[in-house]
């Protein structure tokens, strides 16, 4: 694997499914998951969720921090970062903080890089566009 993502924090992994599992609905999780088997629905997670390798996951996820090594079949949005590893397939838009990606990955979508408000610097901003975020409440 083509990648810095450290696999010994999978060991750590509070929730798993396994291979054999089919899960459909809304998952909502607080610390970290690993999924290796079949998920349909919605993932919403304040933490570190792990797609490995041979997962299926139809679903819209919002996250912290995600490593894709899986296939997935919808949007991700994550607070913190997206690593696609060598042998992730993404058929959706990613909207990310940080993202990594490796040689060999299949990503047909847009991506978006996001800030995290705390880190915006609010002397780079036109002043038109400052506006306009103080109006909408951003």
């Amino acid at each position: 694997m083509s990648s810095s993502f450290d696999k010994s924090v999978l060991e750590h992994t509070r929730t798993r499914l396994g291979s054999q599992t089919f899960l459909k609905g809304e998952l909502k999780f607080d610390s970290s998951m690993r999924i290796s088997g079949r998920f349909q629905g919605k993932i919403s997670s304040g933490g570190f969720l792990y797609i490995e390798e041979g997962a299926e996951i139809e679903a819209d996820l919002f996250v912290q921090d995600v490593v894709v090594g899986g296939t997935v079949r919808g949007n991700i949005e994550a607070q913190g970062m997206v690593e696609m590893l060598d042998s992730a397939k993404i058929y959706g838009n990613v909207r990310s903080a940080k993202l990594r990606i490796a040689d060999g990955v299949i990503f047909e979508g847009r991506c978006e890089m996001i800030r995290k408000a705390e880190s915006v610097d609010i002397f780079s901003s036109p002043v038109k566009e400052l506006r306009e975020n103080i109006q909408n409440g951003d």
